[in-house]
């Protein structure tokens, strides 16, 4: 049985490929799912069965057909392709009570997002590998000075990292592009300094082509994103690969904070150890 794929695009593609092959029931499900793949991202297996005018036995026959255990693993690829293909949030509101027909109220969307971040932080400490914790503290100690970048939604990581950094005296520069200076930026970064980049899927442009000329220039990069395969994870010194809790196509930020705030933290245990005398207690 061929493997499931983990892009939305690429099951479109395979979808089309293999489409004359498909039975008539599943060629009907494939031109629903291709058309409404807004539905398909957070409706339940009954109300798409419903709207696509099939069995939900026919929906996860369609799934296995193409390499899912069951149906809900394919949806994840809907829900992600809602996530990257639609940045405004106007646009992704619309979608979610589109495909669900309803309309959460508040304290349900705060016991939502609560509960996910909750369990994206739990998540967090058996992610992260303690060896590469000491390495990115090992490349920030010895770093002249550790500059920071994170586009979009990564932004507010890197500000929070480059605001952390400067109050455990540890000079900190957020490449910001401000007046579309990141050449100038990325000049600035000496041979002695670091770099950490924080992106996630879809990986902005500027961030990858700053991690690259960092590669190039041999600068020591510590990356947090969000897949293994991310390419830049591929060419970091160290990578943190953090799932964020994701609510209705809504993605947080609360384990990659909570990251970020151990290295800035960690750093400046580190400091004040080699700073301070040694503390001996008396008997």
């Amino acid at each position: 049985m061929t493997p499931p794929t983990q892009d939305f695009n690429d099951l479109k593609q395979r979808v089309t490929a293999k489409y004359a092959s498909l039975s008539p029931r599943l060629q009907e499900t494939a031109r629903y799912l291709l058309d409404h793949p807004q539905d398909i991202a957070f409706s339940t297996v009954a109300k798409i069965s419903e709207s696509a005018g099939v069995t939900p036995s026919t929906l996860i026959r369609f799934a296995n057909t193409f390499g899912f255990s069951g149906f809900s693993e394919m949806q994840v690829l809907f829900r992600a392709r809602l996530v990257d293909e639609l940045p405004n949030y106007t646009e992704r509101i619309h979608a979610v009570r589109s495909a669900t027909g309803e309309t959460p109220d508040s304290t349900q969307l705060l016991w939502e997002f609560a509960d996910a971040n909750r369990q994206a932080l739990e998540q967090l400490p058996g992610r992260i590998d303690p060896h590469s914790l000491e390495q990115a503290l090992d490349i920030f100690e010895k770093a002249r000075a550790i500059h920071v970048m994170g586009a979009r939604r990564s932004f507010v990581v890197a500000s929070y990292m480059t605001y952390a950094l400067h109050h455990v005296d540890k000079r900190a520069f957020l490449v910001n592009g401000l007046g579309g200076m990141y050449g100038e930026q990325v000049q600035a970064i000496g041979p002695h300094d670091a770099l950490m980049v924080i992106s996630f899927s879809p990986y902005a442009e500027e961030t990858r082509q700053l991690a690259a000329t960092a590669c190039e220039r041999h600068i020591p990069l510590v990356v947090i994103t969000d897949s293994n395969v991310s390419p830049l994870a591929q060419i970091a010194d160290v990578s943190f690969v953090v799932q964020e809790a994701e609510v209705k196509s809504f993605r947080g930020l609360t384990a990659s904070l909570c990251l970020a705030q151990t290295l800035a933290i960690a750093l400046g245990v580190r400091h004040d150890m080699t700073t301070s005398p040694a503390i001996t207690r008396s008997t």
